[in-house]
């Protein structure tokens, strides 16, 4: 899973722990077993939380009831995995919360969390913008194998769009590319996953934004028509928030990295591994937090509106959209139109959170529909799409009070709150075991009395190494890939060549 304190132990704030008297933290009470890894200079170790619920002690570790055991003995993803992608709305699935749904929300948010955890966002690295991992290697070296997907591909986008909270660029003049960032990757589940699951999953995970919330600033909260960027719409009336739009759609031809769109990036790929896994039982999940949410939701509507799940012999592989913490994409006849396409989108929020009020402060879904009606032609009018399952962050008892509006936005911290989530009214208890340390990777969220330090995730010697002789050293990676040569046969495929 994505970098886990039960897993991985950090050099913080330059100490390290050299000796008995200064080792880490157990939160087990066993005795943690270290090991060194190969991939980013973590020492690793092997410890799993059993379920946990917290008193307002100094222990995170209770007794507590095993909830949900025997329901999850008896089922399996493979019997259900349509009902977890939203065939029935997630009808009676939400309250109570059904341990299977919550475990696969989990699965599918640290896929989305690994975007962040793999991406080079130090201003002072070469490679500042770019991923940290070859896609071959990507799992392996965030200790997510057992995942059980490869990368197929990576995604690239123009940083040259008015999006200058999103995009990270080297203050150094010799860099790996002056005008790209790398925003996610498409990914398929390997043979002995895709048994446990019951299908072959595609997966595209979206990156959101490293910073805090000035995205948001970014928005020009102006809805245009999605048709008039040349997608596929049958509806003029149907618009996006513009910024989102252009992130998805722009190019730049003189750029190795962008000079295909994030749209003809993920058409091409989606449709390639269609192509291969053509005879076998299909998903589509797409999967992003915050604005990597709204290029989840935007790319599943454009694959469903193209056609592009459907297969030769006419099947039509399911779409499902798992969002976190993300904002409002259109307006209500966007909403109104990925319903009529049958595109199941399940939004996890926190209720403290300002991203999924936005854009749309003052016309949205929430005010009454009369007004809504006369307001929809207006350009800042937009809608939420799908199924949203709202958590608080006050119910965790683990997390303390702040005024920091980052922390409500966190997707450690939501998947934190989606793992003690049993219902409305029921008590925090985190089910899986989650590592509540994990809170702490990116905020200062967590109660000071459990002793983690905030922001603790961090590279040993930021990514400096000693070369041969015995100079400190940004070292060279491996040479990123572009675009793989068949990506003008299926643009053509798609009746998309003609704008190259």
């Amino acid at each position: 899973m994505a970098i886990s304190l039960s897993k991985t132990f950090l050099s913080i704030a330059h100490q390290v722990f050299p000796s008995e008297k200064c080792r880490p933290v157990s939160f087990s009470g066993r005795e943690p077993q270290l090991q060194r890894t190969t991939s980013m200079g973590f020492a690793t170790r092997s410890l799993r939380m059993p379920r946990v619920s917290s008193k307002t002690s100094g222990s995170l570790f209770s007794s507590i009831d095993e909830l949900d055991k025997e329901t999850r003995e008896e089922r399996r993803v493979a019997d259900v995995w349509r009902e977890i992608h939203g065939v029935d709305d997630w009808v009676g699935m939400l309250d109570p919360m059904d341990p299977l749904l919550r475990s696969e929300l989990i699965r599918y948010g640290e896929m989305a969390q690994a975007c962040y955890d793999a991406f080079d966002f130090d201003p002072f690295s070469k490679y500042c913008g770019s991923c940290r991992f070859t896609p071959r290697q990507f799992f392996d070296s965030l200790a997510m194998a057992d995942h059980g997907y490869v990368v197929s591909r990576y995604i690239f986008a123009t940083s040259n769009i008015n999006l200058p909270n999103f995009f990270k660029k080297s203050r150094w003049p010799k860099v790996w590319s002056k005008s790209a960032n790398w925003i996610g990757y498409v990914a398929v589940s390997n043979d002995e996953i895709s048994k446990r699951l019951g299908r072959r999953d595609i997966v595209v995970a979206w990156r959101g934004t490293v910073t805090r919330l000035e995205w948001i600033a970014d928005l020009m909260d102006f809805l245009k028509p999605i048709s008039s960027n040349k997608i596929p719409c049958p509806d003029s009336t149907v618009k996006v928030e513009s910024g989102f739009l252009d992130l998805y759609i722009d190019k730049d031809v003189n750029c190795r990295f962008c000079k295909f769109s994030a749209r003809e990036q993920i058409l091409t790929e989606v449709k390639r591994l269609l192509e291969i896994y053509q005879l076998e039982e299909l998903s589509l999940t797409i999967t992003g937090h915050s604005l990597g949410s709204a290029l989840a939701i935007l790319s599943a509507y454009d694959i469903v509106e193209t056609g592009l799940n459907v297969l030769q012999d006419s099947r039509a592989v399911p779409v499902s959209v798992f969002s976190f913490s993300g904002p409002r994409v259109g307006n209500v006849r966007f909403k109104e139109r990925m319903e009529v396409l049958g595109v199941k989108v399940l939004r996890v929020v926190n209720v403290h959170d300002i991203v999924p009020k936005s854009p749309g402060l003052f016309f949205n879904e929430n005010v009454p529909l009369l007004l809504m009606k006369m307001a929809e032609r207006l350009p800042w009018s937009y809608s939420h799409v799908g199924v949203e399952l709202s958590l608080d962050h006050k119910n965790s008892p683990f997390l303390k009070e702040t005024g920091d509006l980052s922390c409500a936005h966190n997707l450690e911290a939501l998947l934190h709150l989606l793992d003690g989530y049993h219902g409305k009214g029921h008590r925090f208890v985190l089910a899986s075991g989650r590592d509540p340390a994990l809170v702490n990777k990116a905020t200062d969220f967590l109660k000071d009395h459990y002793l983690v330090p905030p922001y603790w995730r961090q590279y040993e010697n930021k990514g400096m190494v000693r070369n041969e002789d015995g100079r400190w050293m940004q070292p060279e990676r491996p040479k990123l890939d572009d675009h793989p040569e068949h990506t003008h046969r299926y643009l053509k495929q798609l009746g998309l060549a003609s704008h190259h």
